[in-house]
């Protein structure tokens, strides 16, 4: 019968071999239900000519007043919240996935937008936001004096 030397940190290099792993492959799907379970929606961002337009997932609202939109400095702000009435308070709840509460997520935008004339409309769940791009004219001739 032979001896096999105790190695105590060989399973600890296993176990991060596979935590390394995990990271890798499993962290962006674990962070996008996270993301939503804790009141962080999903914006998408688009940029034409004119606009700049966010499209932002918010299931639940009911009303004008769940929704607040912030634009301050080309910094996007939606705040407000989901109340989730529960109608089945008399079962048993097994699982809740779906999400209830405060949300908020600030962006940067992509380009320098006017907070005037902005258009939000909310459709089947998405809250969608319409900015007009600032068309500042940032080139300047500039005249040279000649003597």
């Amino acid at each position: 019968m032979s001896l096999i030397p105790h190695e105590p940190f060989r399973h600890l290099d296993n176990i991060r071999r596979e935590f390394d792993r995990f990271l890798t492959s499993e962290i962006p799907a674990i962070r996008t239900s996270l993301a939503q379970n804790f009141g962080n929606p999903n914006i998408d961002i688009y940029e034409t000519e004119n606009d700049v337009l966010v499209t932002c997932d918010l299931p639940g609202l009911e009303k004008k007043d769940d929704v607040n939109i912030h634009i301050d400095n080309n910094l996007l702000t939606i705040s407000g919240s989901v109340n989730r009435v529960n109608e089945m308070k008399e079962h048993h709840l097994h699982r809740q996935e779906r999400f209830s509460g405060h949300f908020q997520r600030s962006i940067s935008l992509p380009s320098r937008v006017s907070a005037e004339n902005v258009k939000a409309t909310y459709k089947n769940g998405v809250l969608e936001i319409r900015m007009p791009k600032l068309q500042s004219d940032t080139r300047k001739r500039i005249d040279v004096d000649f003597n």
